[in-house]
């Protein structure tokens, strides 16, 4: 685990009457699907397309008293989530800004996860603070909607490949 102090937090926000009502959260569009409850689907989506990439999942594990959970699929120099790839650090410095604006003091652990993890409830429950649903659990089987979503980015090259490029959010969307 590495400590990540600053402030990583979500882009989008959502009231929780929309995350209590899977047909509301089902309707978002889809980069606030990803970016609120569906990104651990996403990263698994990823490491099951691309599983000789060199990536893994990792938790942004907020500290004790915040809010800003996220999963993203990383090679510790790119990153895919929903902003599409980035640069891990770029990305973690962008989530920081956002999350310093709402909340002070914001600091994180990042928890490498393992892909059973993403997408079971009950192996999701065996890591310390950390309770995701499976796709199945979802208004419909989110896992079909991630490997859509997931179609319309260039694929990666392998690990050399993606680390030469230069990624900005999403610069690589078809």
């Amino acid at each position: 685990m590495i400590l990540f102090r600053g402030a990583i937090g979500p882009m989008f926000l959502l009231k929780r009457s929309v995350k209590r009502k899977p047909d509301l959260q089902w309707a978002l569009a889809d980069r606030q699907f990803f970016a609120c409850g569906a990104c651990h689907i996403l990263a698994y989506a990823f490491l099951g397309k691309y599983p000789a990439s060199g990536f893994g999942a990792v938790w942004i594990k907020p500290a004790a008293g915040y809010t800003g959970n996220h999963v993203v699929a990383t090679d510790g120099d790119i990153a895919f989530d929903y902003h599409g790839f980035s640069r891990w650090r770029h990305l973690l410095e962008h989530t920081t800004r956002k999350a310093e604006r709402l909340m002070p003091g914001w600091s994180c652990t990042l928890v490498p996860l393992p892909p059973e993890a993403l997408t079971s409830e009950a192996r999701s429950k065996e890591i310390e603070g950390l309770w995701l649903r499976g796709p199945e659990q979802c208004l419909h089987d989110a896992l079909p909607h991630a490997r859509a979503f997931l179609d319309r980015f260039e694929p990666p090259e392998g690990a050399q490949g993606l680390s030469s490029r230069k990624y900005r959010h999403g610069v690589n969307q078809r």
